[in-house]
């Protein structure tokens, strides 16, 4: 029988794997929106700042969580990192705030919304205790 929960996740886990896979083989489009928070992580690291690298490895972290989630293999772990993920994400791709157009505004404050929606269901998934049941033989 398929629980709920495991059901929940696996509605969880596509948009990450699309979404991954997109960033990983087309960063260049996403790069000057995402350098207002790589540039800063970067610093704060001491590495390089290269946005297309960051981009590219958020989407290959995104491909395997999203998979990983779908598939119920570590989903505690999966939906930590996929949030992990998805607080620069949406920093860099959404900021509603800055819009001066409105119908632009109203776009990227529901894009924030509907990532913030994804991330109170990975919270869920990471706080989730699975019950054990004894096996009869």
């Amino acid at each position: 029988m398929v629980r709920v929960h495991d059901l929940a996740r696996s509605m969880l886990a596509p948009m990450f794997v699309a979404g991954g896979l997109d960033s990983f083989n087309h960063p260049e489009g996403k790069a000057e929106k995402a350098d207002v928070v790589t540039a800063p992580v970067a610093s704060a690291l001491g590495v390089p700042d290269d946005t297309v690298a960051f981009i590219r490895a958020n989407g290959a972290v995104q491909m395997v969580g999203g998979a990983l989630l779908g598939t119920g293999h570590f989903p505690r772990l999966a939906a930590l990192v996929l949030a992990g993920t998805l607080v620069p994400t949406t920093l860099a791709g959404h900021r509603f705030w800055e819009a001066t157009d409105e119908n632009e505004r109203a776009m990227q404050r529901i894009q924030f919304m509907k990532n913030m929606a994804m991330l109170g269901g990975l919270l869920l998934v990471v706080t989730e205790r699975r019950k054990r049941h004894a096996h009869a033989s």
